[in-house]
């Protein structure tokens, strides 16, 4: 048995280029729950909310054990390798149930670096198994995925302050510099987008850190609305290759990576946006087909398979405009909130009343074009805006993030990268 958790082996893996590589920082650090319910692995008690709970650590969130920066002497990969030479030797020392319970609360930014033990390490780590588990036992972690350029993503993990360089997306002809759009769903992030005449899906999947043909909607379409939660995603609306406006819905499963056709909106409309709240699917905003900018929105409800119009949903707010990005939403604790980009403020849904009030200012460095460039998205318990200031030819790119209550946003710098301060895409995974 090991002694104590925190005893793991410590790895840090550089890039001799200095420019990082697929897995540009690698440490080893335990995440530990209350055995008494299930948590995310959320950092998201932070200083504020401790003020709030009393100060103190009760034990019923999970934390993070942090290790000392590494020595620079850290052992290389290889020499890692030779001790465990035997793939099944640590496997047999914990027994198979309590390895798998170990990785389970193991944070998977150094799951790279496990499955790099053994052949025994790596089955394990790169089946989607372990992930299932994960969500039964409510173990989940949100990463951010971004891209500020045509070919190249980025990952950030809030928990460790890391950043991982995502492989270059393979070249596939004119897709590469047309608008795409992205979503994660379970283990998988999607990026969709168009060559020539047809449109086309390039999937990454985090098991095997590496990017692959996906599969195609049954009714292909850019500029539509999406959520995911979990192993699924839903899209609706958007615009297919004629041009036409949709109100077609779809539902992909990670797991089979299959699309299945849903009951169809209400109304037909693209560069609409969409969001899960109080477990139904929300549509907002958009135009429809004469290009009109709509004001209602739609719900629908999973258990009886319906649509449900909600007139005035996105109106006086200036969500968006038939020119402008669609709308900038995100849910935090079933609640609902967007970035209006023009008078860069932050509102938040009224849902007894159907209506929004403004609740201060988005951050001072963030900007957009007509709403396109930056993101606004949720991660876990917190919102993000990610983005980087117009008129800065440096390059750099900021992620802010706040935590709901009762006051203004006080937007909190959570990290700076030298990237781009043009966001073509972000997605956050959940898993």
């Amino acid at each position: 048995m090991l002694k104590d958790k925190s005893e793991l082996i410590s790895i840090v893996l550089n890039d001799p280029s200095g420019q990082g590589s697929s897995w540009d920082c690698i440490d080893f650090g335990f995440l530990e729950s209350s055995s008494s319910r299930k948590r995310p692995l959320d950092d998201d008690i932070n200083e504020e909310e401790e003020e709030e709970q009393g100060g103190g650590d009760d034990g019923d969130h999970c934390q993070i054990r942090k290790k000392p920066q590494q020595h620079r002497d850290t052992p290389d990969i290889q020499d890692v390798q030779h001790k465990f030479n035997d793939s099944s030797m640590f496997i047999s020392l914990l027994g198979k149930d309590m390895t798998i319970n170990c990785l389970l609360h193991l944070s998977r930014s150094y799951y790279s670096t496990v499955a790099s033990l053994n052949t025994s390490f790596r089955s394990l780590i790169h089946s989607e198994e372990l992930y299932r588990l994960r969500r039964q036992r409510g173990l989940i972690e949100h990463w951010i995925y971004f891209s500020c350029s045509l070919t190249d993503w980025e990952a950030y993990d809030p928990y460790r302050g890391l950043w991982f360089r995502l492989p270059p997306m393979p070249p596939t002809g004119s897709f590469m510099f047309g608008d795409k759009e992205s979503l994660a769903v379970g283990t998988d992030l999607l990026v969709f987008g168009k060559a020539m005449t047809s449109h086309i899906v390039m999937r990454y999947s985090i098991l095997t850190n590496s990017w692959s043909e996906g599969v195609v909607m049954n009714s292909p379409r850019c500029l539509f609305a999406s959520a995911s939660l979990g192993d699924k995603a839903i899209v609706a609306g958007g615009t297919n290759a004629r041009k036409e406006i949709l109100d077609s819905v779809e539902l992909y499963d990670s797991e089979t990576q299959r699309w299945e056709i849903l009951p169809s909106m209400i109304q037909a409309r693209s560069k609409c946006s969409g969001a899960y709240m109080d477990g139904k699917f929300y549509v907002i905003g958009g135009m429809d087909s004469n290009k009109k900018a709509l004001t209602c929105g739609e719900v629908y409800d999973f258990a009886a398979r319906t649509w449900r119009l909600i007139h005035g949903m996105s109106h006086g707010n200036g969500l968006n405009g038939a020119s402008d990005a669609p709308p900038l939403l995100a849910v935090v604790k079933d609640e609902l909130y967007a970035a209006h980009y023009k008078d860069n403020e932050v509102w938040k849904y009224v849902k007894e009343k159907n209506s929004w009030e403004k609740i201060g200012l988005l951050p001072e460095r963030s900007g957009s074009v007509d709403g396109w460039g930056i993101a606004f998205r949720s991660c876990g318990k917190k919102l993000v805006v990610i983005g980087g200031q117009r008129g800065n030819h440096r390059g750099i790119v900021e992620l802010n993030s706040w935590i709901p209550n009762r006051g203004e946003p006080e937007w909190k710098l959570m990290a700076r990268r030298e990237s781009g301060n043009f966001v073509y895409n972000c997605a956050v995974m959940s898993c």
